[in-house]
C-alpha cells in the first residue's frame, strides 16, 4: 500500500494547472512548427507564425497561451495499491486546481449555476473529474483546460449500427466545416466511436492527450488507423486553413479512441480542440 497526502497531490494539481496553460505541450508545438515549414499561403504561415511565437512568450514569461484559461478536466488514474491521506482525492485537485488558478492570475471562468448565467461572479472551480483505476501503486493525473471557443464545437450522433466508413466521416467533416474559423484552427479533432451516447463523449475528450506528431501514437486498429489518416486529408482539403486564412493546415492530427458498444446503435462524437490544445501530466 502507498500512502500519499493529499497537500501532495493539490500541489500538484495546482502546478499542473499552470503548466498546462503557460507551457504548449511539445508534440502540438512541433506540430505546429512542421505546419508552418510546409505552407505556401503567406497569410497562413503568418497565422501560425504568430501561433509560435506566442507560445514561445507564454513560455518564457509564465502568461496563459490563451485569455480563456479553459474548463479544468481533470483525468485521474488511481492505482490499487494508492491510499489518499487527508481530505481525500476530490477535495484535494478541487483545492489544487483553485490554488494554481489564482497563482498564475488565470482567469475564473466557471458559473456554478448554468442557468443564471449573467447574474453570478465567475469563480475558479469546480473542475470536471474522471476516474480510471490500475494495477499500479501510482497516481497519475492529468490536468486539461478545455477553452469552450472549442468545446461548444462539440458534436454527438447516435448512428445505425448499419452506418458506414462514408457516413461517419461526412458527420465528422461536417462539423468540422461547422466549426470553420470560429474554434482558432488548426485544430486537434478528437473523436470517440462506440460505448452510449456519455461515454463516447468521453472518449472524445480523452483522444485530445493522445500525441499528435506520430501517425499512431495510441494502439488503434488498421481501420481505426486508416480512418484517421482519412479524415486529416480531407478535413485540410476544406481549406479553412490557421485562424481560417486559408492554406493546407485546417487540423494538426485526427485522433479516435473506440469502445465495445450495443448491437442497436453506434455513439460517435467529436471534440475540437483549437491550436491551443493544453494538458500536462504527473505521476506520484
Amino acid at each position: 500500500m502507498r500512502r500519499i497526502q493529499a497537500d501532495q497531490i493539490t500541489k500538484v494539481v495546482a502546478k499542473l494547472c499552470i503548466q498546462a496553460n503557460t507551457v504548449l505541450r511539445p508534440d502540438v508545438l512541433n506540430a505546429l512548427k512542421s505546419a508552418f515549414s510546409r505552407e505556401k499561403n503567406k497569410r497562413a504561415k503568418h497565422a501560425l507564425q504568430m501561433i509560435i511565437e506566442n507560445a514561445s512568450i507564454a513560455k518564457k514569461q509564465g502568461l496563459a497561451i490563451c485569455q480563456d484559461t479553459g474548463l479544468p478536466v481533470v483525468f485521474v488514474e488511481v492505482g490499487k495499491g494508492v491510499l489518499v491521506a487527508g481530505s481525500g482525492i476530490e477535495q484535494a485537485i478541487q483545492n489544487g486546481v483553485v490554488l494554481g488558478y489564482k497563482k498564475a492570475s488565470l482567469r475564473n471562468s466557471i458559473i456554478q449555476d448554468p442557468l443564471r448565467l449573467k447574474s453570478q461572479k465567475p469563480q475558479f472551480g469546480p473542475a470536471i473529474t474522471h476516474y480510471e483505476y490500475s494495477n499500479s501503486n501510482k497516481l497519475k493525473i492529468t490536468v486539461l483546460p478545455k477553452g469552450f471557443g472549442c468545446e461548444n464545437k462539440s458534436k454527438l450522433k447516435m448512428f445505425l449500427p448499419t452506418a458506414d466508413f462514408v457516413e461517419i466521416k461526412k458527420f465528422i467533416l461536417d462539423a468540422v466545416k461547422e466549426a470553420g474559423p470560429d474554434a482558432c484552427p488548426p485544430y486537434v479533432i478528437g473523436i470517440g466511436i462506440g460505448g452510449s451516447a456519455d461515454y463516447t463523449c468521453l472518449l472524445a475528450k480523452k483522444a485530445l492527450l493522445e500525441e499528435v506528431t506520430k501517425s499512431q501514437s495510441h494502439k488503434v486498429t488498421s481501420s481505426v488507423l486508416r480512418l484517421e489518416q482519412e479524415l486529416l486529408q480531407d478535413i485540410n482539403r476544406l481549406g479553412i486553413g490557421p485562424m481560417g486564412l486559408g492554406g493546407k493546415t485546417t487540423a494538426l492530427a485526427v485522433r479516435i479512441l473506440t469502445h465495445p458498444t450495443h448491437i442497436a446503435g453506434l455513439p460517435v462524437a467529436v471534440n475540437i480542440s483549437c491550436h491551443a490544445l493544453r494538458s500536462a501530466t504527473a505521476i506520484l
